[in-house]
């Protein structure tokens, strides 16, 4: 009898005796699937913290001005945007495979490059590619994991590999105060991105043996290949699926991405749900970043004013190790996402996620009315807001850009997403600076706890659920 691929790996086996299990048990190569998506995340969250590491010392060796020290912070989240605007669409056209193979190959002639940067100039353009990479991982790791698995089971797992961001950012920050206790010299932001070099290259080497997505080839009406390779994903022969409301195989046309479908019919419901809100918590989420290491640096007592190279790798060294402990808020946000996000769903985890977030901006805002400077206030708003950003829209808004839209326009819908996302983060790490400067502590915070409860309010009016939906039936 033929079934659909959702219903093949839906399907949960039973004995004789009447007993089954509670959900569809995964196979070795699902969850191989599953190990090697968390890369990206995981890659992410080292490289961007690394990189914020390493750019006192960068800024010495160069002896670069603020402007270029806006650009190589703001290169790699540049890279992100175009990358998932781009190149994440073209896992629609070409399959998710190449895509998910290529952009780890793009990743490590970024880092191969930016380690051996002779001047600000190409330390730049490689950081850009770097993003790039990673911008094409958003919507393509979503997409492979999302149409693997059983849809109980999805939001874990989609979660669990974006909770690799914040694994990598720790690790990664680790690392280079490992790197700085033991190596104190202002060359050594050049082994940071040497380090991951060998990993992305077994990352590469992995994926080579990973299924194509077999939602994908239906969708194209490659019948055939698709039982080929769900074969191979459930480790089962007895394989033979509905040909659906696709062509005959191989008789719909390659064509381009067609951007406009985003924002016909319903479908311009999926895209503002995934869009804005994503925009509105990346403007909060990296203006937080940005502050957070002044208040480390107090809270550590970094010497800001030692000009010496001696006093720069220092005062580097103690915020390399604040900032790992302040990700620990990071940490318990995400894994109460993943315990949550297939129980309670992902509306009210985004909406309550959101009002939190703007609770800890008011606390945090509070701790600095009048030039009090309350630290420790400051610092539970702070944790507070990285709680719940995590616990909320950080987590569900991955989730949501790619569970919304149709397989067609998944990779492209998902891509939009994630760049809107990031044209919040591009715009925050310029001007976040300056309106800190203009505004100061006790009126910004407030603003951009007032853009956390318009996130809840878009996100109660264009709501649509997706905890447990069969993608098939989008």
């Amino acid at each position: 009898m033929k079934h659909s691929v959702q219903s093949y790996i839906e399907e949960i086996p039973s004995w004789d005796d009447g007993s089954t299990l509670a959900s569809a048990p995964l196979s070795s190569m699902q969850w191989l699937v599953w190990s090697l998506a968390t890369a990206g995340k995981f890659f992410e969250g080292l490289i961007v913290f690394m990189g914020g590491i390493a750019l006192p010392l960068v800024a010495e060796e160069f002896s670069i001005d603020p402007t270029q020290k806006g650009l190589i912070t703001a290169a790699t989240l540049a890279g992100i945007l175009v990358g998932a605007l781009l190149l994440g669409g073209l896992a629609d056209r070409f399959g998710r495979k190449p895509v998910f193979i290529g952009e780890m190959v793009l990743l490590l002639l970024g880092l191969l490059g930016a380690a051996t940067s002779p001047n600000t100039t190409a330390l730049i353009l490689w950081l850009f590619v770097m993003g790039l990479a990673l911008g094409a991982d958003y919507p393509t790791a979503h997409l492979v994991i999302s149409e693997s698995i059983p849809a109980a089971i999805r939001g874990r797992l989609v979660l669990g590999a974006f909770s690799f961001q914040a694994l990598g950012a720790v690790i990664g920050t680790a690392i280079c105060a490992v790197m700085l206790s033991s190596h104190p010299e202002l060359s050594t932001w050049r082994l940071f991105y040497i380090l991951p070099v060998i990993p992305v290259a077994f990352v590469i080497w992995g994926r080579l043996f990973l299924p194509e997505s077999s939602h994908w080839l239906v969708s194209k009406g490659h019948i055939d290949k698709a039982e080929k390779h769900l074969r191979k994903l459930l480790n089962r022969k007895d394989i033979q699926l509905l040909q659906l409301e696709t062509a005959e195989e191989g008789a719909l046309p390659r064509r381009s991405a067609d951007w406009s479908r985003l924002f016909q019919g319903k479908q311009l419901r999926s895209t503002i749900l995934a869009s804005l809100p994503w925009f509105l918590q990346d403007i909060s989420t990296y203006g937080i970043g940005i502050f957070t290491p002044v208040i480390i640096a107090a809270a550590f007592g970094a010497e800001s004013h030692k000009h010496t190279v001696a006093g720069i790798i220092h005062n580097d060294l103690l915020g390399a190790r604040g900032t790992a402990l302040v990700d620990i808020g990071f940490l318990v946000g995400i894994a109460f996402a993943i315990w949550l996000s297939d129980r309670l769903g992902r509306m009210p985890l985004q909406i309550f996620g959101f009002i939190g977030c703007a609770f800890g901006l008011l606390i945090a805002a509070a701790g600095s009315l009048g030039n009090s400077n309350n630290l420790p206030v400051i610092v539970l708003g702070f944790f507070l807001f990285q709680f719940m950003t995590n616990l909320g829209p950080n987590s569900q808004t991955y989730l949501i850009a790619g569970e919304v839209f149709p397989t067609k326009v998944r990779g492209i819908g998902a891509g939009f997403a994630a760049a809107c996302g990031k044209v919040g983060a591009v715009l925050t790490a310029f001007l976040f600076p300056s309106l800190l400067q203009t505004l100061g502590t006790d009126r910004l915070l407030p603003l951009l706890a007032l853009i956390s409860l318009l996130g809840a309010l878009i996100t109660w009016l264009y709501r649509v659920e997706t905890k447990g939906m069969d993608l098939e039936a989008l």
